[in-house]
């Protein structure tokens, strides 16, 4: 591509895919890119994508789609960014990453793209797809149960995995109400730990995590999207709280405790009563 085309490309507001990839071989040129975007490394862009990819989920949750477009646009940038140094370390380039997902999609979709039945339940569909990964790696010499959970993975999400595959071969529990006991047992172990060894006591309080995110699968729930929701109600009550606070004219600091628990529950019910 001659610089007047490539000029031409990144200029052209309807350039789509190829204007990006352009964008960012331009932004990494030795000689005449940014000098921020030359530095960055596989390891030094990692963290953005991680973020990037919970500010998705953050508007998704929102519902602020114009934003979900934007953060999709910002994610896309982060796959564009490690293909682009790929492509510089001649390991592969975004062509060969968006065919090696469009080749797993048809392969794991053979109801689809192939001859198999297509008269099929979505569960049915979630246990082929299992079956699949598991060949898939298997095929990469992961023959363990718990092999190929990224470590990477934020540990509810990952520890929510870890359960889901060991329950695949029966190691689990078959009522939800030895969940609660083991979550009974576990707090009772942690409370025994206070005051005493802090590594025992981070051990204990980590057993007990990992128990309400097996009750939270038990439930059918997904432990990140809860305590994540959770967050965000814990938010919108304490911002109420001083709010409410500082319309009374006072500072939280100067408050008591029974003071912004009051405020606190008038949030609660302020949250719960039905819209006029």
């Amino acid at each position: 591509m001659t610089s007047e085309q490539s000029a031409a490309l990144v200029n052209d507001p309807k350039g789509g895919l190829p204007r990006l990839l352009e964008i960012m071989r331009r932004l990494r040129d030795p000689q005449t890119g940014c000098p921020w975007d030359i530095e960055q490394t596989w390891d030094s862009i990692a963290p953005y994508t991680i973020e990037e990819a919970y500010e998705v989920a953050d508007a998704i949750a929102r519902r602020a789609w114009d934003e979900v477009q934007a953060e999709l646009g910002d994610l896309l940038l982060q796959v564009i960014y490690f293909s682009q140094i790929a492509t510089e370390e001649q390991r592969f380039d975004f062509d060969a990453v968006a065919n090696a997902i469009s080749d797993k999609m048809v392969d794991r979709h053979p109801h689809v793209f192939g001859t198999e039945n297509r008269d099929k339940s979505a569960e049915q569909q979630t246990i082929d797809w299992e079956v699949q990964k598991e060949r898939e790696r298997a095929a990469k010499g992961e023959t363990r149960v718990l092999d190929g959970v990224a470590l990477g993975l934020p540990a509810l999400m990952r520890a929510q995995k870890l359960q889901k595959r060991a329950a695949r071969v029966g190691f689990d529990w078959p009522e939800i109400t030895q969940v609660l006991d083991k979550i009974q047992e576990e707090a009772e172990e942690l409370a025994a730990e206070q005051g005493g060894d802090m590594d025992r006591l981070e051990d204990e309080f980590g057993d007990l995590l990992f128990v309400v995110v097996n009750l939270g699968r038990h439930l059918g729930l997904d432990a990140e999207t809860a305590l994540r929701r959770a967050n965000g109600k814990f938010t919108r009550r304490f911002n109420y709280v001083e709010d409410e606070t500082k319309a009374s004219g006072k500072a939280l600091t100067d408050s008591t405790l029974e003071e912004m628990d009051a405020l606190w529950t008038a949030a609660k019910h302020a949250e719960r009563a039905p819209s006029s």
